[in-house]
């Protein structure tokens, strides 16, 4: 129960500190309807959780607590694209490139087929 406490509380961090800086960069550079704010919490999360998970695992740095709050907490709600860059570079790290792609793939495809049937389904309502 502790450990769900852990990410939770994390996840309210993240969710938040994604908010305020997908917002602060949208507003800073505020040029057209492309997606700015996203690409930044997308890449920076990234950028953090290959520091973290990279650092914790070389020197044993993270407590399973923390890694709990921080990687799948914070860093998971920030955006949930750091989880998947950390997935397919773990994959392809450990030589198993078909599973990578793989993973790049159906992510894609489903995700945009789900978008897309989604809003169709929202016309129908």
């Amino acid at each position: 129960m502790l450990k769900i406490f852990y990410v939770g509380i994390g996840g309210f961090v993240g969710a938040a500190a994604r908010y305020v800086s997908s917002g602060l960069v949208h507003r800073s550079i505020g040029s057209g309807n492309f997606p700015y704010g996203t690409l930044f919490v997308n890449v920076a999360g990234c950028l953090l959780i290959g520091f973290f998970a990279g650092y914790s695992e070389a020197r044993h740095f993270l407590k399973p607590e923390i890694r709990l709050f921080l990687l799948i907490g914070v860093l998971g709600s920030f955006t949930t694209f750091s989880t998947f860059g950390y997935e397919v570079f773990s994959f392809a790290r450990d030589g198993e490139f078909l599973s990578a792609s793989l993973n790049v793939f159906v992510h894609l495809l489903l995700g945009l087929l789900g978008v897309y049937l989604g809003y169709f389904l929202s016309k129908l309502a």
